[in-house]
């Protein structure tokens, strides 16, 4: 693994197919992170939106792998990695009352000397993301 990984782990209360839909279902994605037009579907391309600027693309990338409800693997990139992708690896395990996420958001060293930059910003970004989702999964 890369010393430019981030990794990030989040405990929901809600039981694993739950927490999935949070992360592969539109509506749901919607709620904690950013609109996108359709659910998530291997090999298929998608695109977040902004909050802020309608039809302004946020990220951007496409669904590698998807193993329900366990495990889902995409390129991922926003506008200030310059066309740069990376990956999100997202590992979903039921534990006693609920559910634990692990991300491990990879390939940021191909951004370059902008890399702990952007290492920074998405770390603080991720918080940010997963105090919404828990505030989503909770209502």
């Amino acid at each position: 693994m890369s010393d430019t990984a981030i990794e990030k782990t989040v405990f929901l209360g809600v039981p694993v197919d739950t927490a999935w839909a949070f992360l592969t279902k539109a509506d749901k994605l919607e709620q904690w992170f950013f609109k996108t037009d359709a659910d998530f579907e291997v090999g298929a391309a998608y695109t977040l939106y902004s909050r802020e600027e309608e039809g302004a693309k946020r990220c951007w990338g496409e669904v590698l792998e998807m193993s329900a409800p366990s495990r889902l693997r995409q390129s991922f990139t926003i506008a200030p990695l310059g066309g740069v992708m990376t990956e999100l690896l997202w590992e979903l395990n039921a534990v006693e009352g609920g559910t634990r996420i692990k991300l491990t958001h990879t390939g940021l060293e191909a951004a370059g000397e902008a890399a702990f930059g952007l290492m920074s910003a998405l770390d603080d970004g991720w918080d940010k993301h997963f105090a919404h989702m828990r505030e989503a999964v909770a209502s």
